[in-house]
């Protein structure tokens, strides 16, 4: 029997999160990507764009877009994207394979010319550098238990606006620790919990 608001079975029968096995398209990326270490100056890049770009919106929306991003945006490679021209804006505004929002279009432009002026390697320092001792917090039973906002997440925010970058609040901030592994907020029982 599962705990209401805890881990459901999956496909096959394996204990998950219950977003995780809500839509077809959610397995994959819950099992192998979700909450796994990434590193990397680009690779946060397109994980901070992404999350930028799902505020207001559901993840799965992003999620089915995502090939049409890494296309939009050179596959979210720092220094190409910081190159992007006014002609290149216009044509990402265009785009049907991404979400046409100015403001989170104008605001990934210009952190990757924020960001193409950081040292190498200075993006991923300054991420984990707030990630919290993993000790400290319990493993969540239920989706209750997880947070949308922790200290590590406003001060990550703080950091990354002090630094010069937009579209980066506490959520957001949180929803990116999530995704890179910062923080582990697969369900106690969740099969892909590390």
């Amino acid at each position: 029997m599962t705990t209401p608001g805890g881990a459901v079975p999956g496909p096959d029968g394996a204990l998950r999160c219950p977003w995780g096995v809500s839509t077809p398209d959610y397995l994959p990326y819950h099992d192998e990507e979700w909450g796994r270490p990434v590193h990397g100056d680009d690779a946060l890049f397109e994980r901070l764009a992404l999350e930028a770009f799902q505020s207001g919106l559901s993840w799965i929306t992003i999620l089915r877009r995502r090939e049409g991003f890494r296309r939009a945006f050179a596959d979210f490679t720092i220094t190409a994207v910081a190159r992007y021209t006014e002609a290149d804006r216009e044509r990402l505004l265009a785009d049907e394979g991404i979400i046409r929002n100015r403001a989170k279009i104008d605001a990934t432009l210009a952190n990757a010319r924020v960001l193409a002026d950081w040292s190498p390697g200075d993006l991923d320092a300054l991420i984990w550098s707030h990630a919290p001792d993993p000790t400290t917090r319990p493993a969540p039973r239920t989706l209750a238990d997880v947070p949308a906002v922790t200290p590590e997440s406003t001060a990550l925010s703080k950091a990354l606006k002090k630094r010069g970058l937009r579209f980066i609040g506490p959520t957001t901030a949180y929803a990116l620790m999530q995704a890179c592994g910062l923080v582990n907020d697969h369900l106690k029982d969740c099969t892909a919990r590390p």
